[in-house]
């Protein structure tokens, strides 16, 4: 099989960056703010600073993580026709909405505002529906709860409100022990949420090259539940990486491997994904710049570091990124929005996501899933045998003339070539203020209509008792 894919490291390069990454992590080492995080390094083989937090690492820890770790296993979701396997099977990434923006537009209004647990379950909802979308990432940070609670509200509100597989996030090892015990409710208990986790975790490491306390603790409570850890480098070129190329690859690579190690030595085969959400500063404004060319390499170089250690991956999220519903940007721009799912990535995020991220919208979902069917068109596959030659079809076609009407052109063009949409593409194109319309009418239809796989009312009274409990012990 071959298929369109991007490389920006060779051989010799990837060589070069895990090497620097050994030296990084045995020379300079990590700092981790957890005191039984860094005994559990130490009694693994660590070299530990207790009066610093730095640890380091030999290579011989780093080998053995790598052979620890599972190089496949399945995420999991509350419908098993939902599951799906990493790394993918084919070339086209499993692609979820994006995460953690911190207003959404009104769908009655277009007015900007903050999210509530509601909107964040018609997200839900929508992304259930749409069959472009392969899990959920709660999109909003909900705002009509305590704000040390966001993160497991969304959860609970996220796997009630679809039946895929979630991937939220902790700010504690008290998170992750609620929200494992909240899918252990709706799977039939703790081990057998070991066998399926329906929800994975993202945790972010400090760059540079740290692992701030509540994050760390959470990871090793999760490895040790089974459920999938995702640890995502947001190592940003010229502020918290050195401002090089090499320098951010070697710093996502060099948090990466570190944060492996401690997932493994917590809990050997526990599933891990390698993760970068990686770019330049914008030296105007301080900020991650998402538009800047240089994504683009960086995404794909962590891309190929993730294949070279046979890891799954979630390298390259997707989208435009404009300010707004149907603003307008520039093309070179939109190029390397959407040329990041060729980064060779497992997982993707982007749908619904306005203003860099920080905003989101279900008119704009819809639209990203219209537009996601379009591009993964430049992802497919294809076969290079004696058959898909066809030269006994050109023997019978003959010299000169048309393979139009031979019944072998009217067997393959339907898997051969792809057929677009129009009616949609003049209805949702994201660049036509007066198509919106068009985009929100059918997302509230799709609201209206769609049914998503019950809970037992009785499992939801007890998840809702379980995070009362919750929020009583974040104030005591």
């Amino acid at each position: 099989m071959t298929s369109l894919r991007m490389s920006v490291l060779d051989k010799q390069e990837q060589e070069a960056v895990h090497e620097y990454s050994l030296l990084n992590l045995s020379e300079n080492g990590v700092l981790v703010r957890s005191q039984t995080v860094l005994r559990m390094l130490e009694e693994s083989g660590a070299d530990v600073d207790h009066r610093t937090g730095v640890a380091r690492f030999a290579e011989s820890m780093v080998s053995e993580a790598l052979a620890k770790a599972p190089k496949q296993f399945k995420l999991r979701a509350r419908e098993p026709g939902n599951d799906l396997e990493v790394p993918v099977t084919g070339c086209v990434p499993h692609v979820a909405t994006d995460g953690l923006t911190v207003y959404t537009l009104d769908v009655e209004t277009g007015r900007r505002r903050g999210a509530t647990r509601d909107d964040l379950a018609d997200f839900a909802k929508l992304a259930d529906a749409l069959d472009a979308v392969d899990f959920f990432w709660p999109i909003v940070t909900v705002s009509d709860v305590p704000e040390a609670a966001h993160s497991v509200h969304e959860m609970w509100t996220s796997l009630q409100g679809c039946a895929m597989h979630v991937q939220g996030m902790c700010l504690s090892r008290l998170d992750a022990i609620t929200e494992v015990n909240l899918a252990a409710l709706l799977v039939g208990g703790k081990e057998e949420l070991k066998k399926r986790p329906i929800f994975s975790v993202i945790l972010c490491s400090i760059s540079p090259l740290s692992f701030e306390r509540g994050l760390v603790e959470a990871q090793v409570e999760l490895a040790r539940a089974g459920i999938p850890v995702v640890t995502m480098s947001m190592s940003i070129s010229g502020l918290s990486s050195p401002v090089t190329f090499a320098g951010t690859i070697v710093n996502i690579n060099t948090e990466n491997l570190a944060s492996l190690i401690i997932t493994q030595f917590a809990q050997p085969g526990a599933p891990h994904v390698y993760c970068s959400e990686s770019a330049p500063v914008d030296v105007l404004s301080g900020n991650m710049n998402y538009t800047a060319p240089e994504l683009l390499p960086i995404s794909v170089a962590a891309g190929q570091m993730a294949r070279r250690y046979e890891l799954p991956s979630m390298v390259g999220s997707w989208g435009i990124g404009g300010g707004g519903l149907s603003q307008s940007t520039s093309l070179s721009m939109i190029a390397g929005g959407l040329m990041r799912v060729f980064s060779d990535t497992d997982l993707s995020c982007g749908f619904g996501g306005l203003d860099n991220d920080l905003g989101c919208s279900l008119e704009q979902m819809l639209i990203d899933s219209f537009e996601w069917e379009n591009l993964t068109a430049y992802m497919k596959e294809y076969t290079i045998d004696r058959e898909m030659a066809a030269l006994d079809v050109v023997k019978e076609v003959g010299h000169g003339n048309t393979f139009l009407t031979h019944p072998h052109t009217a067997r393959k063009f339907k898997d051969e070539l792809f057929l677009i949409d129009r009616k949609k593409m003049k209805d949702w194109t994201t660049f036509v203020d007066g198509r919106i319309s068009e985009a929100r009418d059918t997302a509230k239809k799709m609201l209206r209509e769609h049914v998503v796989e019950k809970i037992d009312p009785e499992l939801t009274k007890e998840g809702d008792r379980l995070i009362k409990e919750y929020e009583k012990a974040l104030v005591t």
